[in-house]
């Protein structure tokens, strides 16, 4: 099916070679020039040779060339987003800045949502440009929340990841701008907090910790920056197999053959549910493909590495956004969530559902399927999603304990398990995929709602333990992101350095310390 493309018509052959639109080939192409510039960018204009002003500039200009070559005119929609967010935090100030931004980023991001699916181009999964706005919002939002923490909230009030994210003067509109279009991340993203955007930039020393055996924190500065050419070579690697899996595999399993007529009539449930899971399981190679490219080229720049490990091999994954081999196998619907999108769980967390007052799990998906975008399927996604996701943690707080003293029994219960969350997984993201109502709803009814009435049936058997918000025993059963990645993303982060000279390397130590009491 042809595609229209408002940005750069200069590779339509080789669109029309490799049979893919456009704006595909325009993406794909950009970000591998990205990576190209990503290497010039550490050789040549390395934090020891040239100024932060110089490579706040460069990495810009560079960022908002892709973005024009990519999407043509409507780049200036990430210009003027940011550009009105920046207005709207110097003249309101700090202590609702970040409600004024929240809504207008996000309400922008809506707006041109709508506009793009139900006037231009519905149904359409090509590249476009409102997925860079999405990746925009959050850092817009991410930083208003750090600024009106770090200038205006009490310290002794704050989390320990809101302390260590707290960011404690404006930043200039350079600075703005860089963070949010930069041309690492201008395209795919991922988010970033902005204390370690600002660290990369201004070249300070890695902070490495190294976890010995004991659990104490063994604290040393590295003169030189670790080589992350081999962290690069092995996700461009992940990079090629997720590609040709796409290219070659996923055509053959359209996740739409599940709501086929004949399909539906004359398979059996069990041939119904296997292709359920494997449609859905090749459609997530081009995610794998596009966040590790991703993650690829902000490496190659020098930005991502969080340290070493306990047997000092340096750790690339800062801001890597998904973990593959945790997702194929994971045991639960919160362990295949905590490893999937990861930045974006981390944004939801720090902007929605550690700060929501009342029922933070449905607030929180109800903000994830805003953001994603206003396809009825996302938001049946979604609210099947709170149902999954309830009924797991009831399920296995109730339960899980008998299983686990027997290697030999966790090891069936594990297994047992992984199937039921491969199943409720794909059951869960078909309308995330099929966009519409109708079909949707199809595949569920075709499946008499069978999940659904499941995960009710089991909330209204076993009781769901409710508990305080903010102490130690909720966050225990948070929904989506475990404290132990949190605390992890606190740790071992290669700095979190703050952005005024006041707040230097002693308290980011302390942060550290304070997280770990925790």
């Amino acid at each position: 099916m042809a595609t229209s493309t408002t940005g750069s018509t200069l590779l339509q052959p080789l669109s029309n070679a490799v049979r893919l639109p456009i704006d595909q080939v325009n993406f794909v192409v950009c970000q591998l020039f990205a990576l190209l510039a990503a290497i010039w960018f550490r050789t040549y204009l390395h934090s020891s040779k040239t100024s932060p002003f110089i490579r706040h500039v460069v990495a810009t200009l560079l960022g908002l060339y892709l973005a024009l070559f990519c999407f043509g005119w409507y780049a200036l929609h990430f210009v003027i987003q940011s550009g009105i967010s920046y207005y709207i935090m110097i003249i309101i100030g700090v202590e609702n800045m970040h409600k004024y931004c929240f809504v207008f980023a996000l309400g922008y991001l809506t707006v041109c949502q709508i506009t793009r699916v139900y006037i231009f181009d519905y149904g359409q999964y090509s590249a476009d440009f409102s997925g860079p706005m999405m990746i925009i919002t959050q850092k817009i939002t991410s930083l208003a929340f750090e600024i009106h923490d770090g200038m205006f909230r009490k310290n002794e009030d704050l989390s320990p990841s809101q302390r260590c994210l707290a960011v404690r003067r404006m930043p200039s509109l350079l600075e703005y701008l860089s963070y949010n279009c930069n041309f690492m991340g201008i395209l795919a993203g991922p988010l970033c907090s902005y204390k370690d955007y600002i660290t990369f930039i201004e070249g300070r020393s890695y902070q490495l910790q190294q976890s010995e055996a004991n659990g104490k924190e063994d604290t040393k500065y590295e003169q030189t920056d670790p080589s992350p050419n081999i962290a690069v070579a092995q996700k461009l690697l992940i990079c090629g197999l997720s590609l040709l899996f796409h290219m070659t595999i996923t055509k053959t399993l359209p996740v739409e053959y599940n709501v086929d007529d004949h399909f539906r009539a004359t398979a059996s449930w069990p041939v119904r549910f296997f292709y359920l899971y494997v449609s859905l399981m090749a459609a997530r190679p081009k995610y794998y493909f596009a966040w590790t490219l991703a993650d690829a080229i902000n490496n190659a720049a020098g930005f991502g590495f969080r340290g070493y490990d306990k047997n000092g091999v340096t750790r690339w994954d800062l801001i890597s956004n998904l973990r593959i081999q945790q997702i194929e196998f994971s045991t639960s619907f919160k362990m295949f969530l905590d490893n999937w999108n990861i930045q974006t769980a981390l944004w939801l967390k720090r902007v929605c559902y550690e700060r929501a007052t009342f029922s933070p799990t449905i607030q929180t998906f109800i903000l994830s399927a805003i953001w994603h975008g206003v396809y009825p399927g996302y938001y049946l996604t979604f609210l099947t999603g709170v149902l999954m996701t309830l009924a797991a943690r009831a399920i296995r707080n109730n339960i899980r304990h008998y299983f686990v003293e027997s290697p030999a029994v966790k090891l069936c219960y594990d297994f047992i398990t992984w199937m039921a969350t491969q199943l409720a997984i794909s059951y869960t993201v078909v309308p995330f995929v099929l966009l519409s109502v109708k079909p949707s709803f199809t595949f569920y009814s075709s499946c008499y709602f069978c999940l659904h009435i499941a995960s009710i049936l089991v909330l209204l058997v076993f009781p769901l333990k409710r508990t305080q918000k903010g102490s130690k025993k909720h966050e225990s059963v948070q929904p989506l992101w475990s404290r132990k990645l949190e605390e992890e993303n606190l740790l071992q982060k290669n700095s979190y350095s703050t952005t005024n000279n006041s707040f230097g390397q002693k308290q980011e130590i302390t942060c550290r310390y304070q997280a770990l009491k925790q």
